[in-house]
């Protein structure tokens, strides 16, 4: 495929975001000068009514879906109906203002939470809807699901040009540090920065630290996502990828890392009566692969970039 003209109209939805701002930051550095960006307060995109008239007067030719809520296994479990409402209105306002006015084509970010919790391992994309989802976040699944069923249905039936990619678990600069909504990596960051500087002799973390996990540092995924626009059309197989490094490490073992790189000598205690989540999972990369994308960054650099971007934070 041709590249996509670097003086597109192309909106990224949710820019502020750990993914938005990484998409952001990667189409700026591709040369792309006709950015569309409107913060939450600007752009209510729950509202369908805000919307269509954002993208009636804007005219957006490209569109990266990358807004959305999202959280750790603890804000998906106080607030499900917020997860499913929320994310289902979002994806419905967006696609809808997109078919209407005729965008090009769109990328829609999902989560490789939309897959079976005993899915087979790695996972591949035909395992989608063959199994039960893991319980603690599901209603957000079932809305990234919802949203991937909706853009297929807009492919067949309008012939639209939606794809999807699914992720696994994300982080870099930008992610969530809050301990109540934020996902594993951004919390293990702050607790052991914080008991570090606290002088704090130990640190507690949910379940037992045995969960396998794929981490996929966000500047990679944003050069997939491009990747993807410029190189991936769906057809009557698939309209979406699986997008990660294909490498998977126990939540235990990413504790002793992140431990390292902080530089906290303390003792990690582990309450088994918290929930561990799904027991393993790790995407098969076959597919992207084979269209010749992979990722650059390890995840022990990612961790140090991550490190260093929030000390800063914390700083100012």
């Amino acid at each position: 495929m041709a590249k996509i003209d670097r003086g597109a109209r192309v909106y990224v939805a949710g820019h502020r975001g750990l993914v938005g701002s990484a998409l952001v930051r990667r189409l700026e550095a591709a040369g792309f000068g006709n950015l569309l960006m409107r913060s939450r307060s600007e752009l209510d995109l729950t509202d369908a009514r805000a919307t269509d008239a954002y993208f009636e007067r804007e005219a957006p030719e490209y569109v990266f879906l990358a807004a959305a809520k999202v959280g750790g296994i603890l804000a998906n479990s106080t607030f499900p109906a917020d997860f499913l409402r929320v994310n289902l209105q979002i994806q419905t306002n967006v696609l809808a203002a997109a078919h209407r006015v005729g965008v090009k084509k769109l990328l829609f970010l999902g989560s490789s939470c939309i897959y079976p919790k005993l899915a087979p391992q790695p996972i591949k994309e035909e395992y989608l809807l063959t199994g039960p989802l893991e319980a603690t976040n599901a209603p957000y699944a079932i809305a990234k699901i919802a949203g991937l069923s909706l853009c297929d249905s807009y492919n067949r039936q309008e012939k639209t040009c939606f794809i999807g990619a699914m992720p696994p678990n994300l982080y870099g600069p930008g992610d969530n540090f809050d301990l109540q909504t934020s996902h594993v990596l951004p919390a293990l960051i702050r607790k052991f920065h914080e008991a570090k500087r606290d002088g704090i002799s130990e640190v507690t973390l949910w379940g037992d630290g045995k969960p396998l996990r794929e981490f996929l540092y966000v500047d990679d995924l944003a050069d997939a996502c491009l990747f993807l626009m410029e190189n991936f059309v769906p057809d009557e197989r698939s309209m979406f990828l699986n997008v990660g490094c294909g490498d998977e490490i126990s939540i235990r073992d990413l504790a002793q890392r992140v431990v390292k790189i902080v530089g906290y000598e303390g003792e990690i205690l582990w309450d088994t009566s918290k929930p561990n989540g799904t027991p393993r999972k790790v995407l098969d990369l076959g597919a992207l692969n084979r269209l010749g994308w992979r990722p650059e960054i390890s995840l022990n650099e990612g961790l140090r970039r991550t490190y260093d971007w929030y000390c800063k934070q914390s700083a100012q």
